[in-house]
């Protein structure tokens, strides 16, 4: 029986119910080598960021994935203090981010290396990654990570880039766990087909995020045809009609049962007064899903935002 890696623990995939599948807390983009938790305080991001999360679970949301990686803010105590008073299931991640928020190490261990660390991210708990950077030492909290994380430079891919795919994939069939590639560039989207095929990962593991950014619908074809899921991860009010359209032509193919729905939105900005400009995560639930169910019945909201969330991030 599959389940559902949780900062508060595992749970069935029914239970996961209606999900946001890519959304941030808090972002910190000072660069791998600056990233710091003395940047933040804790309490004031869980003070901030709960009445947004409370919004949404009044809405009927109760699962929640945390995309942000490594050096960029992922913080599992944060989430886990969210979490359990929003009453909503949030997942985080392991795995790394691109250039310039890579730690030196992303550079100097191997692929089997990487995944490795990853594989014992999922299964005994996430790194401490400033701890890890400025030291050396591997120190966990006791959250684990649900799923892996990572991303793709614009053009063809960099060989350190080409490396993490590598190895994301290979944690991922040590532990079933689902890969989340950021993406948003047509040659991007197709040298990660590439790589991943090359290292024989399972298509349904691979979550190929932003591909509501890329305008060659050949691309998108390319990713439906292979298995993975294509997430439409961009979802407000100003791509509202661009991204219904995106569901027209996945339903004349066939593949709705491959789209993941949600909205890249949050992000409590570190170094910005009060986290700066956030944006609620309520317009896909409380907007969007009825535009949803007025052209295409509402049939097809329950599989974007429950049925598929929980398939694509069941670790089995």
């Amino acid at each position: 029986m599959g389940k559902i890696r949780t900062v508060l623990g595992d749970i069935h995939p029914s239970s996961l119910g209606l999900t946001l599948s890519h959304e941030h807390v808090m972002c910190d983009f000072a660069g791998a080598r600056s990233v710091d938790r003395s940047r933040y305080d804790r309490r004031e991001v869980v003070r901030t960021m709960l009445p947004y999360l409370l919004e949404i679970r009044q809405l009927g949301v109760t699962g929640f994935v945390d995309c942000t990686p490594a050096f960029i803010g992922r913080d599992p105590i944060v989430l886990a203090e969210l979490s359990k008073a929003a009453g909503i299931h949030i997942l985080t991640n392991t795995g790394l981010y691109k250039e310039p928020y890579l730690p030196d190490y992303a550079y100097e261990r191997s692929a089997d290396e990487l995944a490795a660390m990853w594989v014992a991210e999922i299964e005994e708990g996430v790194e401490d990654e400033i701890v890890r950077a400025r030291t050396g030492r591997v120190e966990r909290f006791p959250v684990k990570a649900g799923f892996v994380k990572i991303a793709v430079n614009p053009g063809p891919i960099e060989p350190v880039q080409e490396k993490i795919v590598r190895a994301a994939a290979r944690c991922s069939q040590l532990t079933g766990a689902a890969v989340v590639c950021h993406t948003g560039h047509p040659v991007a989207v197709l040298e990660l087909l590439r790589v991943v095929r090359e290292e024989r990962l399972e298509p349904d593991r691979l979550v190929v995020a932003h591909l509501d950014a890329v305008d060659d619908r050949s691309v998108h074809a390319k990713v439906f045809e292979w298995g993975a899921w294509a997430s439409y991860d961009g979802v407000s009010g100003s791509t509202a009609e661009r991204t219904l359209k995106l569901l027209e032509l996945a339903l004349a193919e066939g593949f709705e049962e491959q789209v993941l729905l949600s909205q890249d939105a949050g992000w409590y900005s570190v170094g910005e007064p009060g986290g700066g400009r956030i944006r609620g995560y309520s317009y896909l639930v409380k907007v969007f899903s009825h535009l949803i169910e007025e052209k295409f019945g509402k049939s097809l909201v329950e599989k974007l935002l429950v049925r598929n969330p929980a398939r694509a991030f069941e670790m089995r």
